[in-house]
């Protein structure tokens, strides 16, 4: 069965997993894990996000954010891309690091946002790292350790955090601590990070709840929340599809888009599509690849044939275009 769109929505928390290749270790040292963290505040603010939660294990990380307006593909794209190419070149290895590609599940931040804070900060408890609290507050490969003010971690939203357990930080810091030390050292909660119906309706006492009063609810393996929040989530993914297959039907194509954006921006189209690299007509290129993506749903290989590049240059090109301004 071929695997799911990644759902992308801007604005939207998104719980991401990344796992090492055969679960093999993608940080092997202190100096690993730093320069990942360095690396990924940059790419955060750069992609105007905000991480409430984020651990980095030795063969698997998790983090929590609310993705800006460009969603969390080109982020994810630079941060991996750049950590994998580090990482083989440092420990003089060859080939993929990471298993298939990252897991993102899109929740319902009304009703799952602190669980998934402390499922995250609590890995390292599980995992057996660290026994108590204190030991908690001082590791530092955690953001629990930058919300107790152990550690410094400018790109992370604190403060929105913190605002959930009260309006003055002393007590809501005390209040935090007492909300993560309610599962300490308890099992893993597989409906935050399993698959379909379950996680979205909280657990199997749930499913089978509802599969006895013969209820049926929406469900998607993508999305954490209950029936009518993945509802209406997948009415947005289905409507901005209908929107896309609507323009195609028209007619509206990649080599439509191509020559709008020459003749408004006075760029040759055989200049365009032999790879030039002329300033301006890179700038076309991004733009066009950009509303390829957006207005039409052109996959990168497509949009790459059309104008003379590879996928990655096409891949590079929408992360420019995402940092233009609109002109």
């Amino acid at each position: 069965m071929p695997r799911k769109a990644r759902l992308d929505a801007p604005g939207a928390l998104h719980h991401i997993m990344v796992r090492g290749i055969d679960k093999t270790n993608i940080f092997v040292d202190h100096q690993d894990k730093a320069l990942f963290l360095e690396r990924l505040g940059e790419n955060i603010a750069e992609g105007q996000c905000s991480v409430y939660a984020w651990v980095l294990m030795d063969n698997h990380l998790h983090i929590l954010f609310k993705s800006g307006k460009h969603g969390i593909s080109a982020v994810m794209r630079k941060q991996l891309t750049w950590y994998a190419q580090y990482f083989n070149h440092r420990h003089k290895r060859t080939g993929h690091l990471f298993q298939n590609r990252y897991k993102s599940i899109l929740c319902d931040e009304e009703n799952y946002l602190l669980a998934l804070i402390r499922y995250i900060h609590l890995n390292p408890v599980r995992a057996q790292i660290v026994k108590t609290i204190g030991e908690l507050d001082r590791y530092p490969w955690s953001g629990h350790s930058a919300i107790v003010g152990k550690a410094k971690r400018s790109w992370m939203d604190i403060d929105t955090v913190l605002s959930q357990f009260g309006e003055k930080k002393k007590r809501a810091l005390s209040e935090y601590r007492r909300f993560i030390m309610e599962e300490f050292g308890q099992d893993r909660k597989p409906e935050l990070t399993g698959g379909g119906l379950i996680r979205s309706q909280g657990g199997w006492s749930r499913v089978l709840a509802l599969q006895r009063g013969g209820k049926k609810e929406e469900a998607d393996e993508r999305i954490l929340g209950a029936g009518e929040f993945v509802h209406a989530v997948m009415r947005e993914v289905e409507e901005r599809q209908l929107r896309q297959t609507k323009l195609r039907r028209r007619g509206k194509g990649i080599v439509d888009i191509i020559r709008e954006e020459c003749e408004k921006r006075g760029v040759n189209e055989r200049e365009l599509i032999q790879g030039s690299r002329r300033q301006k007509v890179s700038r076309t290129r991004a733009i066009i690849a950009l509303r390829c993506k957006e207005e039409i749903g052109s996959p990168g290989a497509e949009i790459a044939r059309h104008l003379g590049v590879n996928t990655s240059s096409i891949n590079r090109a929408v992360e420019r275009a995402e940092g233009l301004s609109s002109d």
